[in-house]
């Protein structure tokens, strides 16, 4: 009867293990599956197309528990290019045709300008809106979290880098508009971007230029 019975609880040990494998397999296939849609559809909602949005901002520096607010519009054009326009609290402007970079703070009469590459590789300040193909090319993806109105994605760099550690983007399931993207760098510090009135418009490309103001004090970054 012992070896009966031992012979029953295995069975049903080994049914059991069999069953906890095979949810946890159709789960792992039905994220990647979640995974796969969310990332096509963002692809056809972004792929080279301009939009035009305006961003809320709140950037937290983790060592020194500082958190800074700012607002304003932006551009971006496939494939590279984006203008940030900063209206709130002070105004200053970010430009890129996806070669040159330019910084300019109007009330300190200051441009700084570099690389635009060297800038945006980790991914620092969206620069994947600007090309989708960013997101598939360059990081790990998983599922963050899902609801009825929006499911969010984990995106860890593949090649990694001080700089940014972690970005999180949030895609409305009823839109496919990335609504929010925030990025975390190795020391903790985080740049959240809230997004609202996405407009998918052709845009002047001539705002992805810039022209030095004379008498500007320019700084060239390294």
């Amino acid at each position: 009867m012992k070896s009966i019975y031992k012979r029953i609880i295995w069975i049903l040990s080994a049914a059991v293990l069999s069953s906890l494998m095979f949810l946890t397999i159709a789960a792992a296939a039905q994220n990647e599956n979640t995974t796969e849609a969310a990332l096509s559809a963002i692809e056809k909602r972004y792929a080279g197309k301009s939009f035009e949005a305006s961003f809320y901002q709140i950037s937290k520096l983790s060592a020194l528990d500082i958190t800074e607010k700012a607002s304003g519009k932006a551009s971006f054009s496939h494939p590279g290019k984006m203008r940030w326009e900063y209206l709130e609290p002070e105004k200053h402007e970010i430009v890129t045709n996806g070669k040159s970079l330019w910084i300019y703070r109007p009330e300190e009469n200051q441009v700084m300008q570099g690389n635009a590459g060297s800038f945006f590789k980790t991914g620092a300040g969206g620069a994947f809106l600007s090309d989708i193909t960013l997101v598939r090319k360059n990081y790990i993806i998983t599922i963050k979290d899902m609801t009825d109105d929006f499911i969010e994605l984990d995106l860890v760099a593949k090649q990694e880098t001080p700089d940014v550690s972690l970005i999180v983007i949030r895609i409305s399931k009823k839109s496919s508009d990335i609504i929010r993207i925030v990025t975390r760098n190795v020391y903790g510090d985080t740049t959240m971007f809230e997004f609202n009135d996405i407009r998918f418009i052709p845009v002047d490309p001539s705002i992805f230029e810039f022209t030095v103001p004379k008498g500007s004090n320019v700084v060239d970054l390294e």
